[in-house]
């Protein structure tokens, strides 16, 4: 997990890097240079690219692109580690949704936790004249999708790899991230074709890496670790990119980060 935060770090700092190149040329070569990786496996492997659930691989997909592009083009207008502190409210929107859509009960607690991190969120916008409100929209709507995402590969379940659901994710990404370039096209210079194509490098091994962390330990003790990735991308925010943080905003984020690994901790509890 330690390995698999570094990496989303990484690809998070280089977005921040290429602010300049459009976040759908981002999203088309991020996602393009990872289809390298997931054929590569499901070709080795032998596994069925098609998959089953196709209508539910193809709306995973889409919704997955929407976030994504979102939270690239959020990331132009607040600091990356705000951005990525932001992106991680999606489980109090995947908790809403699957009350709503699969009826599920969030315990008492959980709101709890939930409304802790939404007081973040307030203290950020309330307290820290420095966030930018467009960006904060484009980082919530980016969390709200993200958040669907987890409501449909729940309903997907075990029954597709998580290579192809990965895969199909990446196709659809590429397609829609190469027409919304045609129009936005701004073209890289130097090493910024190099790290275009480092951003699906960095996701691949990220999630490979939290796979593998999954698969050898106990979710409770693995989860509240993929937070590590918000002080990693503090570190280069601040290392890198000069980017100041106010009290305010580092107590914002300290709420956020904390309310979801309690509620991580708690649902690992009440689940064993």
């Amino acid at each position: 997990m330690f390995i698999s935060t570094l990496a989303f770090a990484c690809m998070n700092s280089t977005v921040k890097y290429l602010s300049e190149v459009s976040p759908f040329q981002i999203v088309f070569f991020r996602s393009a240079s990872s289809l390298f990786f997931t054929f590569g496996f499901l070709l080795k492997n032998k596994i069925p690219i098609i998959g089953k659930n196709n209508k539910l691989l193809i709306l995973r997909g889409l919704v997955g692109v929407t976030s994504m592009t979102l939270f690239f083009m959020s990331i132009k207008y607040l600091s990356v580690g705000t951005a990525v502190s932001l992106r991680y409210i999606a489980p109090i929107f995947a908790a809403i949704f699957a009350v709503i859509l699969l009826k599920e009960r969030i315990k008492p607690v959980q709101w709890g936790f939930f409304l802790m991190a939404f007081i973040g969120v307030v203290i950020l916008k309330g307290f820290d004249s420095d966030l930018d409100s467009y960006g904060l929209f484009l980082v919530l709507l980016a969390a709200v999708f993200s958040g669907l995402v987890y409501i449909i590969i729940s309903k997907i379940g075990k029954s597709e790899h998580p290579v192809v659901v990965v895969n199909y994710f990446m196709i659809i990404a590429t397609i829609v991230g190469g027409v919304l370039s045609i129009n936005n096209w701004v073209n890289p210079v130097g090493v910024e074709w190099l790290l275009l194509f480092l951003l699906g490098v960095f996701g691949y091994f990220g999630q490979v890496y939290m796979t593998k962390a999954f698969q050898i330990a106990s979710t409770n003790q693995v989860a509240p670790l993929k937070y590590i990735e918000v002080i990693f991308t503090v570190l280069f925010g601040l290392f890198i990119f000069n980017e100041v943080y106010t009290l305010w905003s580092i107590l914002g984020i300290v709420l956020i980060i904390g309310g979801l690994i309690l509620n991580v901790l708690y649902k690992a509890r009440y689940n064993s």
